[in-house]
């Protein structure tokens, strides 16, 4: 089944870690997929090391239904995402319809705010590893984790697989 008629939503801020952000954006554009990457007020957001993510557009602009996914990358973005109402909102609803939810790393703090893991398996960089917990998940470490519509992984390495999940995922 192809995702060509699928759009799926990165979310960016500025201290995204780069691998993270744009490493799925191309697999998803390669396997057809439309993809938006939405902000919160700026055009566009640098990583740490400096790289650009120029913004479609600003979440609180985008209605939830017209999206199929939402990707949220770690570093040390997640931190601020959450403290943007209309990306946590957004989140928390794509998360209520049932459509996939993918974060990596440090993205765990995205699903903890939008108050999405009571009660599901889940993973992120072990730091945070706490934070998942006290929310309610049922943290392991393993390279990806896919419970019903949230889809996981812990690091960079970890990409390969979590495309995968999430390409799998979006053609169901």
């Amino acid at each position: 089944m192809s995702i060509k008629d699928k759009h799926v939503a990165i979310l960016a801020e500025d201290d995204y870690q780069e691998l993270e952000l744009h490493y799925p954006r191309l697999r998803l554009m390669e396997a057809g997929a439309r993809v938006s990457v939405l902000g919160a007020g700026k055009d566009a957001y640098h990583s740490k090391k400096g790289y650009t993510a120029e913004c479609d557009a600003d979440a609180a602009d985008v209605d939830p239904a017209d999206l199929d996914a939402v990707v949220i990358p770690g570093g040390m973005a997640p931190d601020k995402m959450r403290g943007h109402e209309s990306m946590v909102r957004l989140v928390r609803t794509l998360a209520e319809a049932n459509k996939p939810v993918a974060w990596i790393c440090h993205a765990g703090w995205m699903a903890v705010s939008a108050d999405i893991i009571r009660g599901r398996k889940v993973t992120s960089v072990s730091s945070i590893r706490d934070d998942m917990v006290n929310a309610g998940g049922d943290w392991v470490d393993e390279t990806v984790v896919v419970d019903g519509n949230l889809i996981s992984s812990r690091v960079p390495g970890d990409l390969p697989e979590f495309c995968k999940a999430l390409i799998k995922a979006l053609e169901a």
